[in-house]
C-alpha cells in the first residue's frame, strides 16, 4: 500500500461525495499546498452542462481551488495534532479568470500561495493546470476557518 503523507488532511475535510474535489495532497507547508483531483466522467452536472459537449462548470473549477488551496492549507496550519471535530468554514471573497475547459475524466493539479492567515481569515492566490500542464484558471481565494470544539 502506498502511503500518502497528506492523507490526513484529506479525512479532515469538512465535505463527502459528492461533493469532495481532492484525491490527494501532494506537498503542503506554511506557505503553499499542492493537490490532484480527477472529475469523474459520469458527474450528473455533465449531463446538463453542456448539452451534447460536456464542460466542467466554471464555479467546480473554484471549488476545487477552494478545498485543494484554501480548505486543505487551513488545516494543515490549524496542525495535524489539533483536534477538528466542527469545522467550519466559508467563502468569503474570490477572483478567478477562466483560461481553458477542463473536460470528464480529466485530472488536474491544482497550486496555492498564501497571501496571509490572521485572525482565522485565509487568503491564497491559486493555479490550476490540466495534465498538459496548461494554466486552466487561476485566482485569489478568501474565507473564514474556525473550530468549534475547543
Amino acid at each position: 500500500m502506498i502511503r500518502k503523507p497528506f492523507q490526513w488532511i484529506v479525512n479532515r475535510l469538512p465535505y463527502s461525495e459528492p461533493f469532495l474535489f481532492v484525491d490527494e495532497i501532494l506537498k503542503v507547508n506554511e506557505k503553499s499546498a499542492e493537490g490532484t483531483y480527477t472529475f469523474k466522467p459520469d458527474a450528473a452536472f455533465y449531463e446538463g452542462h453542456f448539452k451534447n459537449n460536456p464542460v466542467t462548470p466554471g464555479v467546480l473549477l473554484t471549488e476545487c481551488c477552494a478545498q485543494i488551496g484554501l480548505v486543505s492549507l487551513g488545516i494543515y496550519l490549524l496542525g495535524e495534532d489539533r483536534k477538528i471535530e466542527d469545522l467550519k468554514i466559508g467563502m468569503s471573497s474570490s477572483q478567478m479568470e477562466f483560461l481553458l475547459p477542463v473536460f470528464p475524466g480529466e485530472r488536474v493539479r491544482v497550486t496555492s500561495e498564501l497571501s496571509y492567515f490572521r485572525f482565522h481569515k485565509l487568503k491564497c492566490n491559486v493555479k490550476m493546470f490540466n495534465e498538459e500542464g496548461k494554466l486552466v484558471c487561476k485566482g485569489t481565494l478568501a474565507g473564514m476557518m474556525g473550530v468549534h470544539n475547543e
